[in-house]
């Protein structure tokens, strides 16, 4: 369980904040110098080095969406310029990809995070680069959007890259694409010239999610416990029945993949800051008990640091002993940590700590980042393109990188906890030097 450091606050993490912008610019720098577009979208290291994996294109927002980050952390416009120029020079197949559910993470992290600087004032007005980011976000939105299936009961939720029977508790982060699009005005234009509102279809998904992909301990199979995510929930596409948890990433479907919940934390906090700032509560009772069920979880199911392991029923975490009674060990010989879940769990936690005026949320999530952006996590290696490391992507395939005969990954990074570790330092960033709230929304002003 994480010891909760009521002592921290904002200003007191400002120079691990800016330590970690500072060896921020240089991964960057390398990772540009040393990517090859042929190669496809990098994904995690391998002996310090970014490399692809085939699986889907989901990291390249990540990539162009670090240097957005970093001008928008540091002002250096070498970064501005680079995210411009690759977000135009590679981002345009993702605003159009049928075949992903992973829009919210590529688009809204590129196009969105330009939209936002230029209505925030920090970038000039351009009325030709403005039209061309809404109209990418636009579609981006509405081209998500179309991977629906329906369900019983008017339901329904975007599906993911495994097919339409497929709900994955990630797009619930993914949804932050239909926000935009639907606050830009734009609708999906379906048969016979009838628009589908993006809004509607953003509130089911994020109900099916909060039913379906979050327990409550309420008895709904035996290993019901508060706050516990399934990765994946399986549908019969026939007659929109609920058939079973499943998980693609985790041990198993009735354990707990820690980035799912991070997921899942932080998209549900998200929503809920974007619902209310449209004035629509309508779901903010599903959302915010989804919220606080899986930050609960967390907080119970972590180490006292606030890093997790990559699955709460990992098979030989029993070998830790009392492993969430003290401190994470990523050196471990039996279960690898996940940096990226924290940085990614982090926001979710401060988000849902400031939506609910919460002091133990927010403190949580400080406590999570003071951990994540020092030693041993943040790496201050140049020869090391990773930002964070000690974080796993695929632990089941057996895709990450172990050094040591033990089997057990450790000491690299991915394209997603880098990111994330930026934009949850500059989510504080922001707080110290009172600047507007950071939102992945944003309007004119």
């Amino acid at each position: 369980m994480i010891q909760i450091r009521k002592d921290l606050t904002p200003p007191a993490l400002e120079k691990k904040i800016k330590a970690l912008f500072e060896s921020s610019a240089r991964k960057i720098k390398s990772l540009d110098a040393d990517w090859k577009p042929e190669r496809g979208a990098p994904v995690f290291t391998i002996n310090g080095k970014y490399t692809s994996r085939g699986w889907t294109e989901w990291t390249q927002g990540f990539q162009f969406g670090a240097e957005i980050l970093q001008f928008d952390a540091t002002g250096e416009k070498e970064f501005l310029e680079a995210g411009k120029a690759h977000t135009v020079a590679y981002m345009a197949s993702h605003v159009s990809h049928i075949g992903v559910h992973d829009h919210g993470f590529n688009n809204v992290s590129t196009y969105g995070n330009l939209l936002r600087l230029m209505n925030e004032e920090r970038i000039a007005e351009d009325r030709g680069e403005r039209n061309f980011y809404e109209l990418a976000l636009k579609l981006s939105g509405a081209v998500q959007a179309a991977r629906w299936t329906k369900i019983r009961d008017g339901g329904g939720y975007i599906y993911s890259f495994n097919g339409p029977h497929s709900l994955f508790v990630d797009t619930i982060r993914s949804l932050r694409a239909l926000a935009v699009s639907h606050q830009l005005g734009h609708a999906l234009m379906g048969e016979n010239d009838i628009p589908v509102s993006l809004l509607d279809r953003l509130i089911k998904h994020a109900e099916a999610t909060a039913h379906f992909s979050v327990y409550y301990g309420e008895g709904r199979d035996y290993y019901d416990v508060r706050g516990r995510t399934a990765h994946e929930s399986i549908f019969n596409v026939n007659d929109g029945n609920y058939r079973c948890p499943n998980s693609q990433q985790g041990y198993s479907p009735f354990s707990t993949w820690t980035r799912g919940l991070a997921w899942a934390m932080c998209g549900f906090a998200e929503q809920l800051e974007f619902l209310a700032a449209l004035g629509d509560t309508s779901l903010e009772p599903v959302l915010r008990k989804a919220a606080e069920a899986t930050c609960d979880f967390y907080i119970q199911n972590s180490p006292t640091d606030g890093i997790p392991y990559w699955d709460t029923g990992a098979p030989n975490l029993y070998r830790l002993g009392d492993w969430a009674g003290k401190p994470a060990d990523p050196f471990n010989a039996f279960e690898p940590v996940d940096s990226s879940a924290a940085a990614i769990g982090a926001q979710g936690l401060l988000r849902l700590g400031k939506y609910l005026k919460n002091d133990e949320y927010v403190q949580a999530g400080l406590t999570v980042c003071d951990t994540l952006f020092g030693e041993p996590y943040l790496s201050s290696n140049p020869a090391h393109q990773g930002l964070i490391l000690h974080a796993v992507y695929h632990r089941p395939n057996g895709w990450d990188h172990a050094p040591g005969a033990d089997g057990v990954p450790r000491g690299e990074a991915c394209m997603w906890g880098d990111y994330h570790a930026r934009e949850v330092a500059l989510y504080l960033l922001r707080e110290i030097e009172q600047k507007p709230y950071l939102t992945f929304w944003s309007k004119r002003k």
